[in-house]
């Protein structure tokens, strides 16, 4: 299903494309490719929408909170935007200090993408990217799936295609709040379970220095499930420069994590073929006003961004987001909802 979403300052229209199937409903933009909405059951079998977002096509533009959007051609940060692709050195905007943040500033969140196919459950995105676009080389054509599936699992797959060896790095920005995003007091009671062995420890501008350091015996070890606010304003080293969690882990074990709610009984399995997964609270959200007019507080909402590691082109001994001219990108992450038996809430 289609309808109009609202229209952005230059006067262009923005659609709003509704998939239903396996106990999901979803909600995507073609601004951004964004999820604009999504509903799960809980434990009752009551619906909630569990991502936050804007209600004014204006607001995705404006902010930088990236909720719901698709980021590339490289997300995450990159040192001072540099990086060497076959000897030859390329120079990306500087748009987060003097480092570079999520292929900015000129965004994919704040472009309109075609839409290639669509049924009921599932719909296909395109862009195209022109040589040079964003500082990377090549004239690239980059597609976005989203599907809904079985057993109540949302499938996210990118492609991508280019006439010159270049990078290609997306994910979704999606904020989860498995209480439902009207609740952003709720998020740091979410419980959280990630297997990674190790993070890679960042500096204060969080470039990661090329440590990857183990998370035994330190408030990044996920490997027991705990609320995600129980340890996160310990004063650790890598904690404090990001007022919270901001931070790569290694997602070569799947699943590679897995998010509840104890109260509504709400579970999301998230299941990758990235090799590292960014873990971000939401310390640098602040009071946006969002859908249906609910602030999103400090840490109101969680991030799982699959991906490969940040600032990987400036580590060569890293898995390289490197793709050949004129062979496939093909990357997929699935969110996998389930319920638990839930706990009385106080």
């Amino acid at each position: 299903m289609k309808r109009e979403f609202g229209r952005l300052p230059d006067g262009s229209t923005v659609h709003l494309y509704t998939l239903r199937f396996g106990g999901l409903e979803a909600q995507i933009l073609d601004l951004g490719a964004t999820i604009y909405r999504l509903y799960a059951p809980d434990a009752e079998g009551k619906m909630a929408d569990v991502v936050l977002g804007f209600d004014d096509p204006a607001d995705y533009i404006k902010s930088g909170t990236f909720f719901g959007t698709v980021v590339g051609r490289n997300s995450n940060r990159t040192k001072e935007g540099k990086f060497t692709l076959n000897g030859k050195a390329y120079q990306m905007g500087v748009n987060d200090g003097k480092n570079n943040l999520h292929s900015g500033p000129n965004y994919f969140k704040n472009r309109l993408w075609a839409v290639e196919d669509t049924s009921d459950r599932h719909i296909r995105f395109s862009l195209f990217s022109p040589d040079g676009d964003q500082g990377f080389p090549g004239n690239a054509t980059i597609y976005v799936t989203y599907t809904l599936e079985e057993n109540s699992t949302l499938t996210v797959s990118y492609d991508g295609i280019c006439d010159q060896d270049t990078v290609f790095n997306l994910t979704n920005h999606s904020y989860f709040n498995l209480h439902g995003h009207e609740k952003p007091e709720k998020a740091m009671d979410m419980h959280l379970c990630m297997p990674a062995r190790f993070f890679t420890v960042a500096d204060d501008e969080s470039i990661p220095t090329g440590e990857n350091r183990p998370v035994d015996g330190t408030p990044m070890d996920f490997r027991t499930e705990k609320p995600i606010g129980r340890d996160i304003n310990e004063q650790y080293d890598a904690l404090i420069p990001q007022k919270g969690y901001d931070h790569n882990f290694d997602a070569g074990i799947n699943p590679c994590a897995v998010l509840t709610d104890p109260v509504s009984g709400r579970c999301m399995t998230v299941i990758t073929d990235c090799p590292g997964l960014q873990f971000y609270s939401g310390n640098f959200l602040q009071g946006e006003t969002g859908k249906d007019g609910v602030s999103y507080r400090y840490r109101g909402g969680i991030c799982l961004e699959t991906q490969y590691f940040p600032n990987a082109l400036n580590q060569p001994s890293w898995p390289q987001p490197i793709t050949k001219a004129g062979e496939a990108y093909h990357s997929k992450t699935k969110f996998v909802f389930s319920v638990r038996e839930t706990k009385n809430e106080n």
